[in-house]
C-alpha cells in the first residue's frame, strides 16, 4: 500500500472521529439536555446505533466528490492532482470540525467537506468547474432547515402542551394523549429509517407500501403503550398536579431516548460517506490513474468510519451535546420528544421534495422553535447567535483552509 493512501487513511479516520464529535453528539443532545439520559449512556447508545449505521447500512458505492460539487473531469489529464486535493479536503474539513467540536458548535459535517471541495476547486480548475447551482442549495438550506424545524417543533410541542401538559388532570390526558403521540413517534421513525437510514440496502418498497408498513408498526407501539401507561400505578388523576406533569414527562423520556438512537443510526449511516467516499475514492485514484465516477465501498472502510465515530463521540461529543442540549433552551423529555419528531418530519418531507436540507441545522431549529413554544425569553440568543455565525462560516473557513494545506503541501511534498 502506497503511504500516500495510508495519509489518506488516518486522515480519514481523523475525519470520522470529528463526526463523531460533532454531527452524532447533537443527535443525542435532547435525551442530554431533558436529562432521560446522562452523558455517559447517551455517548454508549449514540455509539452502538451509528456504529449499526454505518457498517450495516452505511453506503457501498460513493460518488467521487461529494454532492457532485465540482466537475472532475478537469482533472482527467492528472487525476492524481484530485487525489492530493481530496485529501487535503478531508483534513481542512476534519480541523474545522474539530475547532467547532472545541466551542461546542453544532455544524453539518457534509457542508464542511463541500467548502473544502469548493476551496480546491476553485484553486485547481477554476471557477467553471465549481457547480454553483449545488452551492446554492447549500446556502439555502442554511435557512430552510432550521426555519422548518423550527416550525414544526413549535406547532408539536404546542399540541403536547395543551391537550396532555395543561390538561386539568395530566394523568387522565396522558391516557389519551401518549398513545397518539406514540403513534406518530414510531409511524415516522420507520419511515424515517426506510427512506433515510436503511436506503443503502433497497428494500423497494413503493410510497403506499412504505407508509402501510409504517402506520402497522405505529399502531403495534401505541396499542403496547395504552396497557403500560393504563397499568402505570404511579400516574394517577388522584395525585397533585405537579406529581402527575413529573410521572407523564418520564413516559415521554422513553420516546426521547427511543428518537435520539433512532436520529444517530440515520446519522451514521448517511454521515460515514462523508469520511470514508473521498478515502475510496482516493484509493482507486491512486490504482487506476483515473478519475472514477462512482467507487464501490468495502466493509473494512465502513468499519474503519463506524469506530473513528464511536470514538470521536466517546472521546470529544459531550461538548455539542452539552451546548446544544442545554445552553440553547431548556429541555424536557416532551420538548425532546417534539424537537426529535419535527426534525425527522422535516428532513422526510424537504428530502422528498428535492428540497435542501441538513439534519444538523434541522435539529438545532426544532430545539430554538421548542423554546420559543415558551417564549423569545425561553432561548439565549447569544448561544444561538454563536451557532447561527458558526454555520455560515462553515463553507468559506473549509474553502481557505484547503487551499492554504494544498499550497503548503504543493511546496513541500508534491
Amino acid at each position: 500500500m502506497e503511504l500516500f493512501v495510508v495519509i489518506a487513511i488516518v486522515i480519514a479516520a481523523y475525519m470520522a472521529w470529528n463526526i463523531g464529535a460533532n454531527d452524532v453528539a447533537n443527535s443525542m443532545a435532547d435525551a442530554v439536555g431533558s436529562k432521560a439520559l446522562s452523558i455517559f449512556w447517551a455517548v454508549v447508545l449514540a455509539g452502538i446505533c451509528n456504529f449499526c449505521g454505518a457498517v450495516l447500512v452505511g453506503s457501498h458505492v460513493t460518488d467521487t466528490v461529494r454532492k457532485g460539487i465540482i466537475d472532475t473531469q478537469a482533472f482527467a489529464q492528472d487525476p492524481h492532482v484530485l487525489a492530493h486535493g481530496m485529501v487535503c479536503a478531508l483534513l481542512a474539513a476534519a480541523l474545522w470540525l474539530n475547532l467547532a467540536s472545541y466551542l461546542g458548535m453544532p455544524v453539518s459535517t457534509t457542508h464542511s467537506i463541500v467548502g473544502a471541495l469548493v476551496g480546491f476547486g476553485i484553486l485547481e480548475a477554476g471557477l467553471g468547474y465549481v457547480h454553483w447551482g449545488k452551492l446554492g442549495q447549500i446556502v439555502a438550506s442554511w435557512f430552510i432547515s432550521p426555519l422548518a424545524g423550527g416550525v414544526m417543533a413549535f406547532l408539536i410541542f404546542k399540541l403536547i402542551s395543551r391537550y396532555i401538559l395543561s390538561a386539568e388532570k395530566p394523568a387522565v390526558a396522558a391516557r389519551k394523549g401518549v398513545p397518539v403521540c406514540v403513534f406518530f413517534t414510531f409511524g415516522i421513525l420507520i419511515l424515517a429509517v426506510i427512506y433515510k437510514g436503511l436506503k443503502n440496502i433497497h428494500l423497494d418498497l413503493d410510497g403506499p407500501q412504505a407508509l402501510g408498513l409504517s402506520a402497522l408498526c405505529g399502531l403495534l407501539a401505541a396499542g403496547v403503550s395504552v396497557l403500560l401507561v393504563k397499568g402505570n400505578r404511579g400516574c394517577n388523576a388522584e395525585m397533585p398536579v405537579e406529581q402527575q406533569l413529573s410521572q407523564v414527562e418520564r413516559i415521554f423520556a422513553v420516546l426521547v431516548i427511543i428518537t435520539s438512537c433512532t436520529v444517530a443510526f440515520a446519522h451514521g449511516a448517511n454521515d460515514v460517506a462523508n469520511a470514508i467516499g473521498p478515502l475510496a475514492a482516493i484509493a482507486e485514484i491512486v490504482k487506476t490513474n483515473s478519475v472514477p465516477g462512482q467507487v464501490s465501498v468495502s466493509i473494512w472502510l465502513l468499519v474503519l468510519g463506524g469506530i473513528g465515530i464511536a470514538v470521536g463521540l466517546a472521546t470529544f461529543g459531550y461538548r455539542v451535546m452539552r451546548v446544544v442540549g442545554t445552553k440553547v433552551t431548556e429541555i424536557t423529555p416532551s420538548r425532546g420528544v417534539a424537537a426529535d419528531l419535527s426534525g425527522m418530519i422535516t428532513v422526510l418531507a424537504c428530502s422528498k421534495m428535492g428540497l435542501p436540507i441538513s439534519t444538523t441545522h434541522t435539529l438545532v431549529g426544532a430545539i430554538i422553535g421548542v423554546g420559543l413554544a415558551r417564549g423569545i425569553t425561553a432561548v439565549d440568543r447569544k448561544v444561538v447567535g454563536s451557532i447561527f455565525t458558526s454555520w455560515f462560516a462553515t463553507v468559506p473557513i473549509a474553502a481557505v483552509l484547503t487551499v492554504l494545506l494544498y499550497l503548503l503541501g504543493k511546496w513541500l511534498l508534491w
